[in-house]
């Protein structure tokens, strides 16, 4: 009986009540306030379907009102629902209802993409008391889970390990990490009937969006523009390519990719049968990336300047956080003389910074597994941009926090343009096995920060756009893992 009460007990600092939850249901009298109450959101399709079973033990355990299944319930609108009672209960001088607004904190189960959906929404709604994130790996690379510390393999789903979790998250700080903005201007075709956009193969996060009004400073005539985010990577050429044949096996065959494990497997596989490990034969010099592209920076402030691409390069990856292709840092740290004689920095996740990493082959990337092993570091920027014309190949590999598609290049005299910005913040919670470093708690001075990410939004030429400034994550970063 004394064990029992005391989980009980336990669980309250985490429970939320239903008349916050539901809007019109009858006050509830309560003794004390949660130290760390949670919404939950699940995506019951990732990690080889154990997101039911996770769902139920969720339930189970807390209120099942505070518990969202992502296949029947938009966080957008549950966000919005939530945070819209907690200001009427709060203008009705209900403290409690102050105090879980304040203390709120969001769990997010699935891979990569559902993490940066979540992100997404909470970035669009500017939301009062925005709540920080913690997210558990559901996914293949969980690379974003990893970065905060929380693990890369699916976790338990049985009370016990749903309890550790809890546990973890109510003892996590809080850390801020930079949001990218992304836009892909391509020139419409002129045989293609549809409207208002040709329906491209193109990831969640992109081809939701819908196309910018004409009168959006983004729109150009003849053009069709598309308008994302990401908080990971955005990387292009051979990882891609291979990410984008996993991805298509898994439409094809869902029975088949059920297992963590063996997904893992038939990735590596899959890089055999692409030529990763065996360019030079299978992989037409045409499609590296200084023939595909013009690559331009722009460093912390100034104009833009073209960034120069060595021949053998294949892949390049713009890298905010310290892991990629399941937990390598492609980045590393350089040496104080590097990073004194080229400009470089440590990869702090808060600095404004993407870290531009080149790769020549998956030989090359064998490297990350060394201790100080390290892609070709190509560059520091807050803008990057990327311009495809007609010529070495009719079609290029992309993808952004693991989502690949097929990009078709430009037939005639038309161009592709994809330009990524610095966009802002947001809030993630990491545990004590975080890699992830953070410039603000290295900075002596928050003002070094502050001054940094205003310099970044004053360079931006379409920081007065408010399209830019509103990812549209609510719609576009829908997911399925």
């Amino acid at each position: 009986m004394g064990d029992y009460s005391f989980e009980t007990n336990w669980l309250q600092e985490f429970w939320i009540p239903n008349y916050i939850l539901v809007p019109g249901s009858p006050a509830e009298l309560l003794h004390s306030n949660p130290s760390c109450p949670v919404i939950v959101f699940i995506n019951t399709k990732s990690g080889g379907q154990l997101g039911g079973d996770l769902l139920a033990t969720y339930r189970k355990l807390l209120n099942s009102h505070q518990i969202f299944n992502l296949g029947e319930n938009a966080p957008d609108k549950v966000l919005r629902e939530l945070y819209q009672n907690l200001e009427k209960l709060k203008s009705d001088g209900d403290n409690f209802a102050a105090e879980v607004q304040k203390r709120l904190r969001l769990i997010v189960a699935g891979g990569d993409g559902t993490a940066s959906w979540l992100l997404g929404v909470v970035s669009d709604l500017k939301l009062a008391y925005p709540p920080p994130i913690a997210t558990m790996p559901l996914g293949t690379g969980n690379n974003l889970h990893f970065s905060f510390g929380w693990g890369k393999r699916n976790p338990g789903t049985d009370h016990r390990s749903v309890k550790l979790f809890l546990d973890r998250v109510k003892k996590a700080r809080e850390m801020k990490i930079d949001s990218w903005h992304i836009i892909m201007r391509m020139q419409t075709p002129e045989d293609c009937p549809c409207e208002p956009i040709a329906p491209l193969d193109l990831p969640q996060s992109l081809h939701a969006f819908c196309r910018v009004s004409q009168t959006d400073s983004l729109n150009r005539e003849g053009y069709q523009t598309f308008r994302g985010g990401f908080w990971n990577y955005f990387s292009m050429g051979m990882d891609a390519q291979v990410s984008y044949a996993f991805h298509s096996q898994r439409k094809l065959h869902p029975e088949k990719f059920r297992n963590q494990l063996a997904n893992q497997r038939t990735y590596v596989k899959l890089g055999c049968t692409q030529g990763w490990f065996c360019t030079s034969l299978f992989h037409p010099i045409s499609r590296n990336i200084a023939l595909l592209a013009k690559v331009k920076i722009m460093k912390k402030h100034g104009s833009w300047e073209e960034l120069h691409i060595p021949q053998s390069i294949r892949s390049i990856v713009c890298l905010n956080l310290p892991s990629f292709s399941g937990g390598l840092n492609p980045w590393g740290t350089p040496n104080k003389k590097k990073q004194r004689d080229r400009d470089l920095t440590p990869p702090f996740v808060d600095d404004g910074l993407l870290d531009i990493v080149g790769f020549r082959d998956a030989w090359h990337g064998l490297v990350l597994l060394c201790p100080k092993g390290h892609g070709t570091r190509l560059a520091q920027a807050h803008r990057v941009q990327f311009k495809f014309h007609k010529g070495a190949d009719d079609h290029a590999y992309m993808r952004i926090d693991g989502e690949p598609w097929k990009q078709p290049l430009p037939k005639d005299d038309g161009e592709v343009v994809v330009e990524i910005s610095h966009l802002g913040q947001v809030k993630m919670l990491a545990t004590d096995d975080c890699i992830c470093k953070s410039f603000a708690e290295e900075a002596s001075t928050t003002q070094m920060v502050d001054a940094l990410v205003q310099e970044s939004f004053e360079d931006s030429d379409l920081s007065t756009s408010e399209a830019r400034r509103n990812f549209g994550a609510a719609d576009s970063f829908r997911s399925t893992d």
